[in-house]
């Protein structure tokens, strides 16, 4: 019995001692970590960062997206301060952009653009970046530990966008990016951050006259959308005349003016009947003097109109009435 024993022992022990093919070994490499190594497939690690590259770079035309990814980290990782880092970096970014994992690859180019601003790609690096911040824009969700689609966030949308300004504000698409963020800010809701973006925008760039009539024909319309909030904004409004008249006055031959005009108008109607509105409260309140300023505004704000002609008729009835006295007398409509 104990010899059976022993030699089932002995048995057990040669299995695990005898040598195993490993379908995939773990390999570590210093300042890269670790991968893993299928058997038979290509020896991808190479001597030289010339080599490395090249191998990374054909792995990618090849459609090899992982494969690339572990040859142009090795390139990054062994040799930064060779003439290829910076191309392996950016491949990096067109690799995990390849498979669709666009915040990862704005994350990779925004490392290409910080340690290798220098770089030829730099132009092309900028307008991937906001590509995909575009994207994101357009409803595209961010990803779960970068793979799972799990929300939008206008949030991190934004910072994109900030990020692509931070790096080139007088690159290609710098313009664009400013103008850009206004627009997510505005998709947020958060009107006086779209505003600043807008005015930003129209500051950095008044020299280029398409860009800056843009932003302030922009700016003017979030002023209008955070006046039309629940609660009527007067001082928004007002805003929003004020830049809508300095857009007309610069760029008076832009197709948009005759639009801010009108919008004017209709700004100025609704702050007029809003002192109309405050003027009958003082005037219930037998306020005479706060009734005659906002009577007086509402004739200000909209001349020519029904309102102001009534705000003229209680005029009339109240200059019978002493200063600051409480009076009777009668509201006519």
């Amino acid at each position: 019995m104990n010899r059976r024993l022993t030699l089932l022992a002995l048995i057990v022990l040669g299995f695990f001692l005898w040598p195993q093919p490993c379908p995939a070994p773990l390999v570590y490499t210093p300042g890269e970590g670790w991968t893993y190594e299928t058997p038979g497939g290509p020896k991808w690690q190479r001597g030289r960062a010339k080599d490395q590259y090249e191998f990374a770079r054909e792995a990618f035309d090849q459609q090899q997206y992982r494969l690339a990814l572990k040859a142009a980290r090795r390139t990054v990782a062994r040799w930064p301060m060779s003439d290829y880092a910076a191309e392996a970096q950016y491949l990096i970014g067109r690799a995990y952009e390849a498979r669709r994992w666009d915040e990862k690859a704005f994350k990779e180019y925004q490392k290409a653009v910080e340690k290798y601003p220098k770089s030829a790609r730099f132009e092309e690096i900028l307008q991937r970046q906001f590509d995909i911040a575009m994207r994101f824009l357009g409803g595209q969700w961010f990803k779960l530990w970068g793979v799972i689609p799990f929300f939008p966030s206008k949030e991190k949308t934004a910072d994109m966008f900030a990020k692509i300004v931070r790096n080139g504000p007088y690159s290609k698409v710098g313009p664009q990016a400013q103008l850009a963020l206004g627009a997510t800010r505005e998709k947020q809701k958060d009107y006086p951050l779209a505003v600043q973006a807008y005015e930003k925008a129209a500051d950095t760039y008044h020299d280029q006259p398409e860009i800056a009539a843009e932003a302030l024909y922009r700016a003017g319309q979030a002023y209008l959308k955070q006046a039309k909030t629940a609660e009527y904004d007067q001082g928004a409004a007002v805003s929003a005349i004020a830049t809508f008249t300095d857009f007309m006055a610069l760029y008076p031959g832009d197709p948009r003016v005759q639009e801010a005009q009108k919008t004017i108008v209709e700004l100025r109607q609704e702050q007029a009947r809003g002192a109309f509105r405050i003027a009958q409260f003082y005037e219930k309140k037998r306020h005479w003097d706060g009734a005659r300023v906002y009577y007086n505004e509402v004739v200000s704000k909209d001349p020519n109109s029904a309102l102001a002609e009534k705000a003229r008729r209680r005029l009339d009835v109240l200059r019978r009435a002493p200063t600051g006295s409480a009076t009777n007398v009668a509201a006519q409509p």
